[in-house]
C-alpha cells in the first residue's frame, strides 16, 4: 500500500484508481488474487511503477551497508 500511495502523492494514479487499486489488495486473500487485478488498473500501476523506476530498484544490488545482507 505505501508504494501505491507514493503514486498517488506523485500523481502517477487517480485518487480513484488508487481506491480501486486499494481495495482490489485489500480483499485479495492471496498474490494470485492480487494478480487477477483488471487490466486498466494494472496498467496503470505498469505505468506509475515505469516512471518510478521501480524495476531498476529492484534489480540494484543491496548497498554494502544494508545491514545483514548477505553478498554472493
Amino acid at each position: 500500500m505505501k508504494t501505491i500511495d507514493e503514486m498517488l502523492h506523485l500523481d502517477l494514479l487517480t485518487t480513484e484508481q488508487h481506491q480501486q487499486i486499494g481495495a482490489w489488495i485489500a480483499q485479495a486473500d492471496t498474490p494470485d488474487d492480487i494478480l487477477k487485478m483488471p487490466a486498466p488498473l494494472w496498467t496503470a500501476v505498469e505505468r506509475a511503477s515505469e516512471v518510478m523506476r521501480l524495476d531498476e530498484d529492484f534489480l540494484r544490488p543491496p548497498a554494502l551497508d544494508a545491514g545483514d545482507a548477505v553478498l554472493p
